[in-house]
């Protein structure tokens, strides 16, 4: 696995709009704080110019995603690249992007929600870390949260222990676009099958499952020969379910369940969700359960990842080590 270097006092991130700019005035608040906030800490940043463009969901055409990610890529000055927010259409521009580019110029990129086309495919394919975390306009808030905090000090290389959050948010409206989390709901991790205490270790990949299952079976799928490759230490899967319904969830479960994904998995965790919408009134719970029982192993869910704010920093393709007991948990990471 190649571990890119770390952020230094000065150096440069690129931020860029693989999947939606923003155009939102509140938004755009947001997104000039985070600035003002990461020079503050010392950093420069450079954009590129679909950052603060959005048409149907698109912040450029495909071609032009592709071409301004390469640039931060071989611009020597961009040590670690943040992606400006999610989206819908993020896998559009992965037909066009030269991967040689990024193989022979390997540096952080950082996301989540629709950006895991990118860093799923990157770590999969090309075996360099990559991190789900915030997007970028996400540290235009004031103060920041813990798990910013934790975040940067990750991008610099200091890889903490990080611990689960106290609450989370249920609801939010930006007014200023400075505004904090609203955190409102206590963080309670659940074991699925009820053990005492959850503690396993693996080679740790994963993102956002509505994105994870649109890549399955395109020619950006190496996910089975990852998962040989670092079948000795064993794989541990997060997986961040944003839109799913249960019906959905079964349906993505069992695909990748019958496809060999679980072959080699050592444990999974799951996100928590906004709402599990279900025709057949099923649960979010019961999905995950009843799809996954006869594998035997640990399952974690309501974890701190994903789109119910505050999230962990998950540093696909690393070591993962991971406990969790009476509703709190840990993770720490080993770059080897």
């Amino acid at each position: 696995m190649i571990y890119p270097e770390f952020l230094k006092e000065y150096d440069t991130i690129g931020v860029t709009a693989p999947s939606d700019g923003i155009t939102d005035e509140v938004k755009l608040k947001r997104l000039d704080n985070a600035i003002k906030n990461f020079e503050k800490r010392g950093f420069k940043i450079k954009e590129t110019p679909n950052v603060r463009y959005s048409i149907k969901g698109r912040s450029s055409s495909s071609e032009e995603r592709a071409r301004e990610l390469e640039r931060l890529y071989k611009d020597k000055d961009v040590k670690a690249i943040i992606c400006t927010s999610g989206g819908a259409f993020l896998l559009e521009m992965l037909s066009e992007v030269d991967f040689k580019i990024i193989k022979d110029n390997p540096k952080w990129i950082q996301g989540y929600s629709d950006p895991t086309g990118l860093l799923f495919t990157i770590t999969t394919n090309l075996d360099i870390a990559t991190i789900y975390s915030d997007n970028f306009k996400t540290f235009g808030m004031e103060p920041w949260h813990k798990s910013l905090e934790n975040n940067l000090e990750i991008l610099k290389g200091n890889i903490i222990e990080q611990k689960s959050f106290s609450k989370y948010e249920e609801d939010k409206e930006l007014i200023t676009g400075l505004e904090p989390y609203n955190l409102t709901k206590k963080v309670y991790w659940k074991n699925l099958n009820n053990e005492e205490v959850i503690n396993i270790k693996g080679r740790i990949i994963g993102g956002c499952l509505d994105l994870i299952t649109e890549l399955f079976g395109t020619r950006f799928d190496n996910t089975k020969n990852f998962l040989e490759k670092y079948k000795d230490e064993g794989i541990i899967w997060y997986f961040d379910v944003c839109e799913l319904s249960s019906e959905s969830l079964i349906r993505t479960l069992w695909k990748l369940k019958d496809n060999g994904y679980f072959k080699y998995t050592k444990g999974i965790l799951f996100s928590r969700v906004f709402a599990c919408n279900s025709y057949y009134d099923i649960s979010y719970e019961e999905a995950i359960s009843k799809s996954l029982q006869e594998l035997n192993i640990p399952i974690i869910i309501n974890t701190d990842i994903g789109h119910v704010s505050p999230r962990l920093t998950i540093i696909n393709g690393s070591i993962a080590t991971i406990i969790s007991s009476s509703g709190k948990g840990k993770i720490s990471f080993e770059l080897k």
